[in-house]
């Protein structure tokens, strides 16, 4: 299933957002509520993991995501979709780089090995 586009106005709300809320589901089938950085490229987000997290696991066992984007009440995104976990490559270290002052997600010193989790946006739940 591939998602309805957004509207512009939508698509700079999330590319410009800091933090998202993923939400995966453990193998009892009870959620897991996360903050992570991301970033949008229409129709994935791509967030950056330790692959040892608890997300992590959970998308091995349980690809389905929601991710829920900027907290203003008045004007919610929420996406649902498919989870896959990819090798890290130079764009996704340019684009985390420039939205995130120098944040180098390649820097494995503080908690392991890094993976990229990307979700393709299936269908976007509230999308004011």
């Amino acid at each position: 299933m591939n998602a309805d586009p957004l509207a512009p106005a939508a698509v700079d709300r999330v590319s410009d957002s800091k933090v998202g809320w993923l939400t995966t589901i453990r193998p009892d089938g009870s959620p897991h509520t996360t903050p992570v950085w991301f970033v949008f490229r229409d129709p994935t987000i791509a967030i950056v993991s330790a692959a040892s997290n608890v997300k992590v696991r959970n998308i091995r066992g349980d690809s389905r995501v929601s991710i829920a984007i900027d907290g203003s009440a008045a004007a919610p995104l929420v996406a649902q979709g498919t989870a896959e976990l990819a090798p890290m490559t130079g764009a996704h270290e340019r684009a985390f780089s420039e939205k995130y002052d120098g944040w180098n997600i390649a820097d494995e010193s503080v908690d392991g090995p890094r993976v990229v989790v990307e979700v393709r946006v299936d269908r976007w739940l509230l999308r004011a």
